[in-house]
Parts: structure tokens; C-alpha cells; sequence
């Protein structure tokens, strides 16, 4: 049986277990993580928080992290401005970035989620709304959904990876994980 853990990662750590080359030591998995064995399945990004799995077998970890088996991943989005329905429906119709049309997302507006607080917290501008998304992708591009908020005009402020497949973060507080066999 494998292992999988479901570590929520905090906003400025690396999804790694090494920070190699940096002159400057940044927080990776192993200030959080003491398991041997196990590696990402998959990317979060250091300024993204959230759901990060990691599992100690390779057939698993390929699974979840390659896009061709496009295993969901919904994510808490807080933008800047006020989210209209053109807006909505160009990322539930997929987006034109750099890299190529992106598959549709599904995408609601929301009521602002109930979350940890932020370390450093969002820069707040008292003259531009934010408001929430629940946004869920079936690939895993560079920044992808930063990019796509980006590109109609919702530049992203926070970014929280809620759930992966059935995995949720859900009830597991930022820098701790849960183990589960698989």
C-alpha cells in the first residue's frame, strides 16, 4: 500500500525538499515534512498555498501529477475586482495564453471562505474590491490559473489549492499533513 500525504502548504515555501543554488535559505518541505520516502506529486507554488501531495510510489505519484489523466484541481481564488459574467464564461471556455488555449474551467464567484490567516496578509487597496472564486482546472501549466485570472483582467491576490481528486485540505492546518495509505 502506498502512502500519500496531504500536506497544506504554506504561502513561501517551496514545494521541495531542497532549496539548491538560492544565496539565501528559503523554507522547503523538510521545515514541515520529517517522512523519508516521500516526494511531491506535482507543484504548488511558493507564493500559492494549499493542498501539496506527496507519496512514497512512483506509479501514484505519476498519476496525480500528469495532466493526461486530468485528476481535478479546485482552487479558493481571491482576486482583484469585481468578476462579471464575460469574464466568468472566457475561463469556463478556456483561455488563449502564451502557451496555448487552456482546457474550459469550471468557475463560481463565492462568498469569501473561511480560511487561515495569511503570512505576510494580502496588500489590501481600500479603492479596489477583491472578491472570491472557486475555480477548478484538469491541467497544471506554469501559474496557470494566476495566468488565466490574469488574462481576464482578475489579477489573482491570493491562491489557495483546496483540493486535488477527492483530497481536500480540509481540516489540516498550514505546515501540517495527513497521512493516509492508498
Amino acid at each position: 500500500m502506498a502512502r500519500l500525504l496531504l500536506f497544506n502548504k504554506p504561502y513561501g515555501v517551496l514545494s521541495q525538499f531542497t532549496d539548491k543554488g538560492s544565496p539565501t535559505a528559503r523554507a522547503t518541505l523538510s521545515d514541515h515534512i520529517a517522512v523519508k520516502g516521500v516526494y511531491p506529486a506535482g507543484r504548488l507554488d511558493r507564493d500559492s498555498e494549499g493542498l501539496l501531495l506527496l507519496c512514497d510510489d512512483g506509479k501514484l505519484q505519476a498519476r496525480i501529477a500528469d495532466p493526461r489523466f486530468k485528476l481535478p484541481k479546485t482552487y479558493l481564488v481571491q482576486v482583484e475586482g469585481d468578476p462579471q459574467t464575460p469574464a466568468l464564461d472566457r475561463l469556463r471556455e478556456g483561455v488563449l495564453l502564451n502557451d496555448g488555449l487552456t482546457l474550459p474551467a469550471e468557475v463560481e464567484r463565492i462568498d469569501e471562505p473561511s480560511l487561515w490567516p495569511r503570512d505576510p496578509p494580502i496588500r489590501v487597496r481600500q479603492s479596489v474590491p477583491d472578491s472570491w472564486l472557486r475555480l477548478t482546472i484538469c491541467e497544471g501549466r506554469n501559474r496557470q490559473v494566476r495566468r488565466m485570472t490574469a488574462a481576464v483582467g482578475l489579477p489573482t491576490l491570493r491562491l489557495v489549492r483546496w483540493s486535488v481528486g477527492d483530497w481536500t485540505v480540509s481540516g489540516i492546518a498550514p505546515g501540517a499533513f495527513r497521512q493516509i495509505s492508498v
